[in-house]
């Protein structure tokens, strides 16, 4: 099966909705990266505050050329765009892709939405794409991403050192993680359980300060 690489598709789960990425965000996406200064850690690519408009317009550029398809992730319940992402080293010819360029707003981090999205977005490349393989990658000092991707299900495939140049002209060494076609079904089933623990968790402390 060919990767139809055109129109950005709107991913929906139960907390989240991955929609096209438009210049309209621009505003919300501010907020998302000045709740907690996110563009300061130095080894993220997050856009400063004055940097998102062209960020995402270089989004849209690559997805033109046909080299990336990008979203906004939008909290359902409150409505807001809190961060975005995309997927990105597209590979049509072998059916691979990377998930990545992922920022959440500091009060959108551990609530759920960042599993919900990864789990639409891998959904969406192994069973509409028909993948073999999902790639993640992060800065090899990014200890927290990381962690989050090995949470995923994603299996460490390696390091390439000196891979890139930082924006302050740092050489970085990137972090490779992938999960292939045969991996997903147990992933899935993993992310899915993840979820539901997290909202009968949280349904438990509603109805505890119901009663409180």
């Amino acid at each position: 099966m060919t990767m139809e690489i055109g129109t950005v598709p709107t991913l929906t789960g139960d907390r989240v909705t991955l929609e096209p990425l438009a210049a309209e965000h621009a505003d919300d996406l501010r907020a998302a990266v000045s709740d907690g200064d996110l563009w300061r850690t130095w080894y993220t690519s997050v856009p400063a505050p004055d940097r998102v408009d062209a960020e995402i317009g270089r989004r849209l550029a690559e997805h033109e050329a046909g080299r990336m398809v990008p979203f906004a992730i939008r909290d359902r319940p409150t409505g807001r765009v809190v961060g975005a992402t995309t997927f990105a080293n597209i590979d049509t010819a072998n059916r691979r892709v990377e998930v990545g360029y992922t920022f959440l707003a500091r009060a959108a981090q551990r609530t759920g939405i960042n599993t919900e999205a990864k789990l639409l977005l891998l959904s969406h490349a192994f069973e509409t794409w028909q993948c073999i393989a999902v790639e993640f990658r992060t800065h090899w000092h990014n200890q927290q991403s990381r962690a989050a991707i090995a949470s995923l299900g994603a299996k460490q495939d390696g390091v390439l050192r000196s891979h890139s140049i930082g924006r302050d002209g740092a050489l970085r060494d990137t972090v490779v993680f992938s999960i292939t076609a045969a991996e997903w079904p147990t992933v899935r089933l993993a992310l899915t359980e993840r979820l539901r623990t997290r909202d009968r968790a949280e349904g438990s402390r509603r109805r505890a300060a119901r009663h409180a």
